[in-house]
C-alpha cells in the first residue's frame, strides 16, 4: 500500500448524512488520497470536498464514481478490490434496514476480508483508521494464501 491510498467511500441511504459529516470533519486528510464512491454517495462527497477546498489553484477534487450499489456498484467495487485497486473502505451501512442488494453487500464484505482490506462500517472504526499512523505511511498487508481452498474445490 503506497503513501497515497485509494479509499472507497460507500453509504446506504439512511447513513449518507453520517458519512457526509465524517467526510467534512476529515476532508483535509481525505483530499491527499484518491477516492472511489458508489452512486449518489460519490456526487455528495465530491460536492462536500469541493465546497471545503478553499484553494482555487488546486482545482476541483474529482472522485471516481461507480454505479449505485443496487445497480452493480458494490460488485464494481469488489472487482476493484480483487484487482488490488482499493486500499481502504469506509462503508457506513444501515444495519436496521433491509437492502435490495444484501447479497452484494455480503459479497463486498467477504472480498474485503479475503484481500485483507481495512474496512470501517461505522464512524468509530473510520476514526481509528484515519487517525492511525499507518494511514499516512506505507503499509504492506499480509495476504493469506488461499490456494489450498482452490485445490480442494477443483475437479
Amino acid at each position: 500500500m503506497k503513501t497515497e491510498k485509494t479509499i472507497a467511500l460507500v453509504a446506504h441511504d439512511n447513513r449518507k448524512k453520517d458519512l457526509a459529516e465524517w467526510v467534512k470533519w476529515n476532508s483535509e486528510n481525505l483530499i491527499k488520497h484518491k477516492m472511489v464512491c458508489t452512486g449518489t454517495t460519490g456526487i455528495m462527497i465530491e460536492k462536500i470536498l469541493n465546497e471545503k477546498n478553499m484553494n482555487p489553484k488546486k482545482g476541483n477534487i474529482k472522485i471516481k464514481k461507480l454505479k449505485s450499489g443496487p445497480l452493480g456498484g458494490d460488485q464494481q467495487l469488489g472487482a476493484m478490490i480483487a484487482e488490488g485497486k482499493i486500499d481502504i473502505i469506509i462503508f457506513f451501512w444501515d444495519p436496521m434496514e433491509p437492502q435490495p442488494h444484501d447479497v452484494d453487500v455480503k459479497a463486498l464484505l467477504r472480498i474485503s476480508v479475503l484481500y485483507n482490506i481495512p474496512i470501517a462500517n461505522n464512524r468509530s472504526t473510520a476514526d481509528f483508521i484515519i487517525s492511525s499512523h499507518l494511514f499516512e505511511g506505507k503499509y504492506f498487508p499480509i495476504l493469506k494464501d488461499y490456494s489450498q481452498y482452490l485445490k480442494r474445490n477443483t475437479i
